[in-house]
């Protein structure tokens, strides 16, 4: 498999943050048959360990897969489910959108559509107008229920788990288009140089650690499994698209500050450095809201020089779209780092 092959892999899998075991055990196995010793630790993360020339000083590198998503949060009294939100994201952003409720109590999944519950113009005079909020949407089963009896007796009940449906598409010209590209494609990324480096024989010049998150959307992913000796940190993440950003789909993002503050400055400037020697494209921004594992290790404690770069990912946390220029310029700089001496 490629890139693009376990991104659509991985995005085609549900993993909500809280109901991620499916697609972690996915990289367990997937990594068993590299040949490597992958070890799942009991927050629910996957922690790959590559040994290198140097095993004195390590590096450690993330990826999320867990996804934004949603929770059962009450059984209404006509049988549609009001929803509670697993992640930041708005309701606008999911607003007609197929989705599976994956039901404890059976182990069956349900399908079905969020709407707003004044849906209908033919019916609502405020079908327009009124507010997106949890008060207003609501999940339409895809079954014969017209009450809260009924839909209790399916097995549903507060606490399910409800995916979105990713809706994965790449076109022949190159775009990427799918929920949950954040974070899968960095970890697409990831899985495909761990294949590569086992086929070709690459040895690493240091230890890495390749962490594969599973809490990064609720803000405590990679912040912890951190080996002492660890000197530096990549967080790879999506590159944020928007007003007054530099970030575009078609090269690789290196951000400088975000929501937790600025980035090591000497190791953002080792990343560009590797891309302007290596004819990599490259962009550096400031991501105003938002943080990422790296972030997450720091305040945790970390003692590490962090950086964040990845793929520029448009509409992020609603149905967002990348190019695999953007993703290959990203593999690119992943793979050079990874190589590259460490700072002194």
């Amino acid at each position: 498999m490629n890139t693009i092959d376990y991104i659509t892999r991985l995005t085609t899998t549900p993993s909500p943050t809280g109901f991620t075991k499916e697609i972690m055990n996915y990289v367990v196995t997937e990594t068993q048959k590299f040949g490597y010793d992958p070890v799942q630790t009991p927050k629910g993360g996957v922690l790959v360990t590559v040994k290198g020339q140097n095993d004195n000083q390590h590096r450690f590198i993330t990826a999320h897969l867990d996804t934004l998503g949603a929770m059962v949060r009450a059984i209404k009294s006509d049988g549609r489910l009001k929803m509670d939100l697993v992640g930041g994201f708005v309701y606008n952003a999911i607003e007609g959108e197929n989705c599976t409720i994956h039901v404890a109590k059976t182990g069956q999944t349900i399908s079905g559509t969020i709407l707003m519950h004044q849906t209908s113009v033919h019916v609502y005079r405020d079908a327009g107008t009124a507010e997106r909020n949890q008060t207003n949407m609501e999940v339409r089963l895809d079954e014969r229920v017209t009450n809260a009896e009924e839909t209790r007796a399916l097995g549903i009940q507060v606490g399910d788990f409800i995916s979105f449906d990713p809706r994965t598409i790449v076109t022949e010209n190159g775009f990427i288009k799918s929920r949950h590209l954040d974070d899968k494609v960095s970890a697409a990324i990831m899985l495909h140089l761990l294949k590569t480096y086992q086929e070709e024989g690459v040895e690493l010049p240091y230890t890495t650690h390749f962490y594969f998150s599973n809490n990064e959307e609720i803000g405590y992913g990679g912040n912890s499994n951190i080996d002492a000796k660890v000197v530096e940190y990549l967080a790879v993440d999506m590159g944020a698209m928007g007003d007054d950003q530099q970030t575009d789909e078609y090269t690789v993002s290196i951000c400088v500050k975000d929501g937790s503050g600025p980035y090591h400055y000497e190791l953002r400037q080792h990343l560009v450095s590797l891309c302007e020697s290596n004819g990599i494209p490259y962009q550096l921004d400031i991501y105003p809201y938002y943080g990422s594992d790296a972030s997450a290790a720091m305040r945790a404690g970390a003692d590490v020089r962090h950086a964040l770069l990845g793929a520029g990912i448009e509409s992020s946390h609603s149905y967002e779209r990348t190019h695999i220029d953007s993703v290959d310029a990203t593999e690119r700089l992943v793979d050079a780092y990874l190589k590259s001496e460490m700072l002194e």
